[in-house]
Parts: C-alpha cells; structure tokens; sequence
C-alpha cells in the first residue's frame, strides 16, 4: 500500500503544496503553510466512466415558471434591507466583520426579534458559553426572547441535535470554531472550515433552515480561509465600521437572492445597534455657516443615497521643503489625479503645499462621483472661498479635464432637496433635471474653478 503523501495548505488562500515553504508561492503570504491530513482520492487514471451509472437529472428551461423565495422578516429593518427582504429559507448566509465590531450583537438581536415573532431560532457559539450570551440578551433587553441556546463546537453534535426539528435560523458564532470528525485538522484550518461549512450549507438545503454563519476576518479586513467559503454561501455580508465611531454599516457584497451593495446602517448604543433611518445625520456637520475647505457630497450605496461631508485643508510650505499627501475615507491614487488634472488643466499648483483630505464621521466613499465634491473642497482650501452651505457638488473628473455624468443623477438631487438643499454643483449635462433645485452645470474643471474663484 502507497505510503500517503503529506500536503501542506495555505491559510490564507487554501493553495496546496507537498513541501512546506514559509511563503505561500500563489498569494505570498508568509507563515501560513500548515500541514494537513491527505484524504485518499480516486487515481487520475482510473478506469471508471462517468458517462454512465448515475441518475438522470431533470432539465429546465429558462422560461420555466418560478416561485420567488419566501422570505423571513427579522423585524430590524435595516437588516431586512441589506439582505434583500429577510433571510431566504434554506439559505446559508456569511457575515464577518472585525472583532467587537458587533456581529453577535445584531444576530442575537435579529434571532430574539424573529422569535418572539413566533419563529424557531437556534443560535450556537462556539467562542462563549451559553450563560454568556443569555447575559448579554438580558443587557440589551431581550432576556425573555424564547430563543434556543447551546455553545458547541461538533458539526455533528449540532446537526443531530436539530436533525429531528430543524429550526427556522440556525446562527453559527462562529465557523472558524466549528469541527468536523470526518476529517484530520485542528479547528480553524481550512479544511476544517471548509468541511464544517459544507456540512452546515447541505443542512440548510435539505430542511429549509436559513443558517447564518460569522466569520473572521483578517487585518487587511477579508474574512479569513480561503475565498472558497464566499463561493459556497447564498449571501456575504460585511459589518463596516471604526470602533471609534458609533456608526455601523452592514453591506451585501454577493447575494443570489437580491441585489448588492445595498447597505444597512446603525448606531451603537448602550442597549445594543440602533436602526438609523437617515445615514445622513450622521455623517454631516450641523453648521449654519459656511467653511472653507468643506462641502457635502450625496453618495449612492446601492439604491440609497447618503449624503456625506468631504473636507479638505491645504498648508503652505517653504520651498524647499518636501509636501505631505494625506487622505483618509477616500482613494490616495485618485487625491493625486484630481491634483494633477487641477494643476495641468486648471494652473492650479498644490506643488508646494500639503494636502489633508478626510471623509467625516468615518466614512468611506469608493464612488467616482466624489471627483468633483473633492475638487471643489480642494479649491476652497486653497483659495479661502467657502462652498455656500446649502450646496452639493457631484461629478466624475476625467484626464482630459472634461466632468462626466454620473449614475443615478436624478436620485442624489432628490436626496439633497429632501435635505433642505436649494442649489447643485453638477455636470453639464444635468442642468434639464427637474428637482427643485437651483442647479449650476460645468462641462470642464476649468470652467468650475472660475466658478469657485469667482472669475465667472
């Protein structure tokens, strides 16, 4: 009998290797080949065929006749929101997020709310014990909420415990602590995480539960393991947001059953993660005067549009001296292109002068439509000429100094009036809209830098 072969896994991409190197060849990540048990696998050259001996499968076509999913509502509305209506029954469900970043709390929030609606829970933590988790219930409120506790680490343990009445939701806190017998390897690997979650998913699948998974993440802010978990669930969900700040984001970045990038957001309070209906509250500065350096960007998460406050400050060196880039809540690559258009274009020189930019409240804005609001507050630093307080200014700068329209213009300008602003700072193009607001369009930078600089 062949003597088995070790393999060494990466845990961090799940690359496989049959010597150990202290760097993973595919995703260069150093420490992270650990070694794993070889399970026995059918030779490459086996003689069976596969064209026959299986069961014949049913074949459909597209313009079949389909029943949309049913849905459970969780009662938080800014959950229900990110996932698209509620959970699906039978769906497997990942969220990760940083640690403290309150994951468990808003799960054990949703599972008290869709209990006490009547629904059965299940929520099993393999990191506290069940006292713990009844504890933190009782300080946000929930203590009476009939939701059904364990803290277990056995794959096989929980599945046999709801083999014969299968809950509702079945919360796992989290899937890197969670083990399965079938297979060699501490929990955490990769192939333990990956075994236990396919073993949960082909649960889900099976008795209509909607299992929701918590997974870690690493400092870069990936959840840890490989990406092939991502690929295995229903819908991914990322908890945003600085520990810092009392804000947080939930954002769907895959879903089979709804759309993405739709975002939920809350509030961390004392009782626990508190709805936020109006995302703009929280992230502009409540002033009645205008400042220099500052003006409001309406930025669209999914179908939401958020209006958001961008800042900027400019220090004026001796010459000489080497200037300072710093950029926080917003792409550096794109701070130097728009200081680059602004200066080849527009005679704009930031050459000797250091540039701060910051996105209040701790957001982050990866839209590019921002181009403009960062212009316009870049120039109003510079120039000491506030952005009137009642305005907005969005638009994407091109190379060539053009500004391009924008997604979903019609829908930021509803936001903004909505808001009680009365004037826009747009694209060209825009000016037809009907919004009820005093809109000022500009085809180049250049023509909107005279705008700020009050030369036209």
């Amino acid at each position: 009998m062949a003597k088995p072969q070790k393999r060494y896994v990466c845990q961090s991409c799940g690359s496989v290797s049959h010597r150990w190197a202290g760097q993973c060849a595919d995703c260069n990540e150093w420490n992270t080949m650990v070694e794993e048990a070889n399970t026995a696998a059918t030779p490459f050259h086996s003689k069976h065929n596969l064209q026959t001996g299986g069961r014949a499968i049913q074949l459909v076509g597209l313009d079949a006749e389909i029943k949309l999913p049913d849905r459970m509502a969780t009662g938080i509305a800014e959950l229900d929101r990110a996932l698209g209506g509620g959970f699906v029954e039978g769906s497997a469900t990942l969220i990760g997020g940083d640690p403290g970043i309150g994951k468990s709390t808003l799960l054990l929030q949703a599972a008290a709310k869709m209990a006490l609606a009547g629904q059965s829970v299940a929520y099993v933590s393999g990191e506290e014990a069940a006292d713990q988790v009844r504890l933190r219930a009782r300080r946000l409120g929930l203590g009476n909420a009939p939701v059904q506790l364990a803290a277990a680490t056995s794959t096989r343990d929980i599945l046999t415990t709801l083999q014969t009445k299968p809950p509702a939701m079945l919360v796992i806190d989290s899937i890197q602590t969670m083990h399965s017998d079938l297979i060699e390897g501490a929990p955490g690997t990769v192939s333990q995480v990956r075994a236990s979650a396919q073993e949960l998913i082909r649960f889900a699948k099976e008795r209509g539960t909607a299992v929701v998974l918590v997974g870690h993440v690493t400092k870069d802010g990936s959840i840890a393991g490989p990406r092939v978990l991502e690929h295995m669930v229903d819908t991914v969900l990322s908890f945003e947001g600085e520990r810092s700040h009392q804000y947080r984001i939930l954002r769907a970045i895959k879903n089979r059953f709804g759309g993405t990038d739709e975002i939920g957001v809350f509030s961390m309070q004392t009782e626990g993660l508190a709805e936020v209906g109006n995302p703009s509250s929280l992230f502009l500065t409540h002033r009645d005067d205008a400042m220099t350096g500052a003006t409001v960007f309406p930025a669209l998460e999914g179908t939401r549009p958020v209006l958001v406050e961008i800042q900027a400050l400019t220090v004026r060196l001796a010459s000489g001296a080497t200037p300072r880039r710093a950029v926080v809540g917003w792409d550096s690559g794109r701070l130097a292109m728009i200081l680059a258009v602004l200066e080849a274009r527009c005679g704009l020189s930031f050459s000797n002068a250091e540039v701060y930019l910051n996105i209040a409240g701790g957001y982050r804005v990866q839209d590019p439509a921002a181009d403009l609001a960062v212009a316009a507050a870049l120039i109003s630093a510079m120039s000491e000429r506030p952005v009137p307080v009642d305005a907005v200014a969005f638009g994407e700068v091109a190379l060539s100094g053009e500004i391009r329209p924008v997604a979903h213009g019609p829908l930021r300008l509803k936001e903004a009036s909505k808001l009680g602003f009365e004037r826009a700072l747009v694209p060209a193009s825009m000016t037809g809209e009907k919004s009820g607001m005093k809109l000022s369009g500009f085809k180049t930078l250049a023509s909107f830098v005279d705008h700020m600089m009050g030369r036209g």
